[in-house]
């Protein structure tokens, strides 16, 4: 399918076919993101020079065969993803201060080159990923280019806002609780969490958060997405599991149609109430699914919302978070004391610096035992229709107030956290827009090691849908 705004998957076809070089395509995404990031705080580190050495070398190379996106802009978020001498500040000012470099190149950096993707530069992220709305002290707020008073979500903020602008076709992005589905629902994006397993965190890590965050991207078009997944669904040696190979790449599934899908949905919760706006989002995709031949039954899994869930949850990521942190303490040569860290964070880390190792391998077992008993609805159903967040893109600010903040992040989180905690791949498509015009996604769950049945279903609502009509505010031309 064309976009109005050339995806990856075109550009890199210009570029085979000799109508453009990647020296070419790496100015005009500079020239857009000079023009365009000024209003958004998207891109916090620029690294033009090195691309454009890349890109040079690249013109006069013929692509190997496994770059089948050779030549393509692209940005990565200043979080787990490393490039040996570059930047990383992981929305922290300690970091930032001591103008941290990182000291070795992550696998996923390593599959990213090898896909032929060009990167220029690293996205705005909140403080190590630890909230759904991307505006950290050390570096700023990301503005939403649909309204510029609004939240990109997060943690992948930086990146959606790129993307949704169109300065980059693609993105680099990750998820813990949601942060490549919630910056994609507001951003008007396409944003598929992988299964467990599927992309390395190799080589200094075997999985973070229990095994709840992964790496992926936020794109626009569903090609995008399966392309980049299968250039970067390779298990690297020493990583602790990895997910099956798809029976076809993910690109091939993309052109075989899903047949009949028996579909459960969701509109509410007994955790909180569901915006009006969300509902229709959810209830308009189910009627269109109908349309399409499908069989939709309001039906969920029964252990959707046990109320345990967040304080094992909180458990696993204050732990994982305390880790990290005397990880980078020691990397810059010096513990993070209380003006090293925003109060969130800071309370965060502390928590986290209390549990046993007895507490954290409960909440771990907690995990393995609630997986369980959400993969039975699956045996009966092929995927899960729901909300992405319970409410529309919130104003910058409200998830940063100190009194309200936390009440907020739990109104909104209401669908998302479940399937980090039991590793299957969920998908957020850009299905629909608030009564005020910012973008409302919807999220497609499928059963563990699903993403091919995401993106064929996905590929339809794609062809039936006017997703691609729409232009936020700020937006390349």
């Amino acid at each position: 399918m064309q976009n109005a705004i050339p995806d990856g998957v075109e550009l890199a076809h210009l570029v085979q076919q000799g109508k453009a070089s990647p020296v070419e395509l790496l100015q005009d995404a500079i020239a857009r993101a000079n023009e365009l990031n000024p209003h958004l705080n998207a891109i916090i580190h620029r690294l033009d020079e090195q691309a454009h050495t890349k890109a040079q070398k690249m013109s006069n190379q013929k692509a190997p065969e496994e770059a089948t996106l050779w030549g393509v802009p692209f940005l990565t978020k200043d979080l787990t993803v490393m490039t040996e001498g570059d930047p990383y500040h992981a929305g922290n000012v300690a970091l930032r201060d001591a103008d941290y470099r990182a000291e070795h190149t992550t696998h996923l950096a390593t599959m990213f080159d090898h896909l032929g993707l060009i990167n220029f530069g690293r996205t705005n992220t909140p403080e190590f990923g630890g909230t759904v709305t991307t505006e950290p002290v050390s570096h700023g707020a990301c503005r939403n280019p649909w309204n510029l008073e609004h939240s990109t979500g997060g943690s992948s903020g930086g990146s959606a806002a790129a993307v949704a602008a169109g300065i980059v076709p693609i993105a680099h992005a990750n998820d813990g609780g949601g942060s490549i589905r919630i910056p994609a629902s507001e951003c008007g994006l396409v944003g598929l969490k992988p299964s467990r397993g599927r992309v390395s965190f190799g080589p200094k890590l075997g999985e973070s958060w229990g095994g709840a965050a992964i790496d992926g991207v936020v794109t626009r078009t569903l090609r995008d997405t399966a392309r980049v997944l299968d250039g970067v669904s390779k298990p690297w040696p020493g990583d602790p599991y990895w997910a099956p190979p798809p029976k076809l790449s993910f690109e091939e599934a993309l052109s075989t149609p899903p047949g009949q899908l028996k579909i459960g949905f969701v509109t509410d919760s007994s955790w909180g109430p569901i915006h009006r706006d969300c509902i229709d989002a959810v209830q308009k995709t189910a009627l269109l699914l109908e349309d399409l031949g499908h069989m939709v039954e309001d039906s969920s899994p029964s252990p959707l919302f046990d109320d345990e869930l967040f304080h094992h949850f909180r458990i696993v990521m204050a732990a994982n978070e305390a880790f990290s942190v005397n990880k980078l303490g020691e990397a810059i040569g010096k513990s993070f004391g209380v003006g090293d860290m925003e109060g969130d964070t800071r309370a965060l880390v502390e928590r986290g610096r209390t549990y046993a190792a007895t507490d954290y391998l409960a909440s771990v077992e907690w995990f393995h035992s609630y997986a369980r008993r959400m993969a039975d609805w699956w045996s009966e159903f092929d995927l899960l229709l729901t909300p992405v967040i319970a409410q529309p893109p919130p104003k910058l600010g409200e998830l940063r107030d100190r009194e309200l903040g936390t009440q907020r992040l739990r109104e909104l989180l209401l669908f998302t956290v479940q399937f980090n905690v039991t590793g299957q791949p969920a998908m957020s498509l850009p299905m629909h827009t608030s009564s005020n015009g910012l973008p409302i996604g919807v999220q497609l769950v499928a059963a563990m090691h699903g993403e091919s049945s995401l993106l064929q279903l996905g590929r339809q609502l794609e062809s039936a849908s006017n997703w691609h009509d729409r232009k936020p505010m700020v937006c390349a031309a």
